[in-house]
């Protein structure tokens, strides 16, 4: 059991194209503040409580996670990072990074260089905090988010003292499974972490 929440953050396309652009380049900031404010109402209004709430992405949704991981680490019980983006100082030198300048700011530009650099996962991750349990999973063949990301970062953590990360990266496939069987072990996987680190909703009674 459990309860499913789907954050409709600024910088998404829900609500339209002003939605989208409100959380673009130097304003990315406002999704992760938009997810964090969602996570909080959950645990405010009793939904469920900061140890207990797993947070996942993928792709852009990978990079959402992690930054929001790293800025309010007390705040989530487990975090599954898919596929992420999350070197934002160097994105644009890796595979199709280039293409999204229009969507997070030109590291080389003064003004989205810093708003880049403050928020980039990668380089936002400290020693010394208490980080929740992550997962971060890449695709050795993906030829879109390259998997130097995940691999960097994880790397970083284990560099920095952290031991509750785990990092699995899938042989074949691209920016996702290469079929069924990839898919169902890639699940496995992912619900096996969730589970082993929330654990079975509590009993009703």
């Amino acid at each position: 059991g459990g309860v499913a929440a789907f954050a409709h953050i600024r910088g998404g396309g829900e609500f339209g194209p002003r939605w989208h652009v409100d959380a673009q380049r130097e304003h990315r900031q406002r999704s992760f503040d938009d997810f964090i404010a969602v996570a909080e109402d959950l645990v405010a209004t009793g939904v469920t409580t900061a140890a207990r709430l797993g947070i996942e992405g993928g792709s852009n949704g990978g990079l959402l996670v992690a930054a929001c991981m790293v800025q309010r680490p007390e705040l989530f019980g487990a975090v599954l990072c898919r596929v992420p983006l999350l070197d934002m100082r160097r994105y644009p030198k890796l595979h199709a990074g280039a293409a999204w300048l229009d969507e997070y700011g030109d590291p080389d530009d003064r003004d989205e260089g810093a708003a880049l650099a403050a928020y980039s996962p990668y380089h936002r991750v400290r020693e010394g905090v208490a980080y929740p349990p992550l997962l971060l999973t890449t695709s050795t063949r993906d030829d879109r988010v390259h998997p130097a990301h995940a691999r960097k970062m994880a790397a970083r953590m284990h560099a920095l003292g952290h031991d509750r990360v785990w990092y699995w990266e899938n042989t074949d496939g691209g920016h996702g499974s290469a079929d069924d069987l990839e898919r169902a072990e890639s699940d496995a996987a992912e619900f096996g972490f969730l589970w082993a680190h929330l654990g079975p909703a509590p009993a009703r009674r």
